[in-house]
């Protein structure tokens, strides 16, 4: 019983280091720098300005840049994201949609979208409602 007491001390505390070092995502030590993560396209107000219906698909990517998803499957949509994160923290997110028609920009979608989209999506329900 002796031979046994000295271990359980030490033991213990490396269960516990252990255990601290397992959640140390959630736990988040006190002093611990977290650098800010960057992932997708930048997306400014200028470059959204830039965007008319009708420009071609070389026109927005010289705007817009190489959109972060551009689907083989929707040939039509090219989405672009960014989303500044610091740890497990949103600093900030945006997301535009952009579709096409052929060559031809034809919609923008999302919380950053331009104006003319906006007024489009309304014209849009508007048409689809008074067809019903």
């Amino acid at each position: 019983m002796s031979h046994v007491t000295p271990l359980i001390r030490p033991l213990a505390v490396g269960c516990l280091l252990a255990s601290l070092i397992g959640c140390g995502s959630n736990f988040g030590f006190p002093g611990v720098y977290r650098i800010n993560v960057e992932q997708g396209n930048v997306v400014t107000e200028e470059m959204v300005e830039q965007l008319q219906p009708g420009l071609n698909r070389r026109q927005v990517r010289y705007i817009m840049g190489t959109p972060l998803i551009e689907d083989s499957f929707h040939s039509d949509r090219w989405d672009y994201r960014y989303l500044l994160r610091n740890g497990s923290d949103t600093i900030t997110e945006t997301q535009l949609t952009l579709w096409f028609e052929g060559d031809e920009l034809v919609r923008a979608e999302g919380p950053d979208a331009p104006d003319w989209s906006q007024s489009q999506s309304a014209e849009v329900e508007s048409e689809t409602v008074s067809d019903a």
